[in-house]
């Protein structure tokens, strides 16, 4: 008789060991423009909270920290 052998599957895992969610500051990416989504992610973000849109010289990382700042404070 074969041994059964029960197969990790990762993308089963309810709390995977996940790279989705690393810190901006250590975005191999973080230093470049951001991205025309962020920006106009950003754009609508900030007309919802009734804020000045951000500059549009900010890198991946400082586009992506004021995201989550915006819709924390919009309750998302």
């Amino acid at each position: 008789m074969a041994q059964e052998h029960e197969l990790h599957n990762p993308k089963l895992d309810p709390n995977p060991g996940s790279n989705t969610q690393k810190d901006p500051d250590n975005w191999v990416t973080g230093d470049e423009p951001m991205t025309g989504a962020q920006a106009s992610y950003l754009t609508t973000l900030s007309e919802e909270a009734h804020e000045e849109p951000p500059a549009e010289d900010l890198t991946k990382a400082e586009a992506s920290k004021k995201i989550d700042e915006l819709k924390g404070q919009l309750g998302r």
